[in-house]
């Protein structure tokens, strides 16, 4: 469905274009893991579900027309995380399988030891692999998988840049650990406001699953601002339009913004193969204005990442579908704010 001028064929990259590595503005990681996934599997194959739908878009945008011509790469599919992905999936599982029995974990010492050190070997693969493109002035994207992969990205854009983060999650993702993982989509935020140089704010949206813990962590962290979902609609019920929710949630965030958007942060028809829906979030388009309004305040997105697109189903795509479009929007709005275009 794309204009390019040149005929699709099977070395056609994302999106069914031609950039390479070295002409590639934004490059992006698929990151096949989904090892501590606590509800439903399919999230490592989200990146090559994404893939697959991303040839069938129109390239060209109302808003960002045709930015995609400054290139964006996704490199192959690392083959040895989808290894380690499997390995340490089958032991989550027995951890997880364990824990719904409601039994201890005193007798899993060992099998979750050895998961926490897969997913600190993820977390230094990703963390590699993005200083060497930083360094080589490239934009990076990760494309999950669970949402616990982006953690070396953030660590890695964190030594470099003073920033904040953009959340869009139904979930709030503060806890220390779950399970026993220590490294879970479950903690990944935490964990981020925990680096030695940790974001400026986190400012969350859509979140509408929590825990009495997190929502303690959220009222003592200052650089904490959390736009709980059941709010948002209040307002939105109340008359309150959404340019205006739009506009005060990005006057919460710095010059530079990192996003964070876990695809269950929409409404769950949107995503309903992902591992932990929930109902309500934001529709597709509310999800495009918050970007916009990002561009339209001079805000600069530095990087980002997209995650918890799923596939289950093998006859049902639509959430590859769908994150393909969220992940062109991000892409879009990325090279456009990069820019400085309003």
């Amino acid at each position: 469905m794309n204009d390019l001028s040149h005929t699709l064929n099977v070395d056609d990259g994302l999106f069914g274009l031609p950039h390479k590595l070295e002409n590639a503005k934004i490059v992006i990681l698929p990151i096949p893991w989904d090892a501590t996934a606590s509800y439903g599997k399919g999230a490592s194959l989200g990146p090559q579900t994404i893939r697959n739908e991303s040839i069938q878009l129109d390239l060209y945008d109302y808003h960002f027309k045709d930015a995609y011509k400054q290139g964006i790469h996704m490199i192959e599919m690392p083959q040895e995380i989808q290894l380690l992905n499997e390995e340490t999936r089958q032991l989550s599982d027995k951890v997880i399988s364990h824990l719904e029995r409601g039994l201890e974990l005193a007798n899993h010492e060992d099998i979750l030891k050895h998961i926490n050190t897969n997913s600190l070997r993820l977390n230094q693969w990703v963390y590699a692999k993005t200083i060497s493109l930083l360094e080589s002035g490239k934009i990076v994207a990760c494309l999950g998988g669970e949402h616990s992969i982006p953690y070396g990205a953030i660590k890695a854009y964190s030594e470099r840049n003073s920033f904040s983060i953009l959340h869009i999650d139904a979930h709030a993702d503060l806890r220390v650990a779950y399970q026993g993982f220590e490294h879970s989509h479950a903690s990944i935020m935490n964990q981020v406001m925990t680096l030695s140089k940790p974001p400026q704010k986190l400012v969350q949206v859509g979140i509408r699953d929590f825990c009495a813990e997190e929502y303690d962590y959220i009222n003592e962290h200052k650089n904490i601002k959390t736009y709980f979902d059941y709010a948002i609609k209040q307002d939105l019920f109340s008359g309150k339009t959404w340019i205006e929710l739009c506009e005060e949630i990005v006057d919460q965030l710095g010059e530079n913004v990192y996003i964070s958007f876990d695809i269950d942060g929409l409404l769950p028809e949107l995503c309903p193969q992902t591992g932990t829906p929930v109902p309500g979030g934001l529709s597709f388009e509310q999800a495009v204005f918050l970007l916009k309004t990002l561009s339209d305040k001079g805000k600069k997105i530095i990087g980002f990442d997209l995650c918890e697109v799923a596939q289950r189903d093998s006859e049902n795509y639509w959430d590859g579908v769908v994150g393909a479009r969220v992940l062109y929007q991000l892409c879009g709005w990325c090279l456009k704010t990069q820019n400085g275009s309003k």
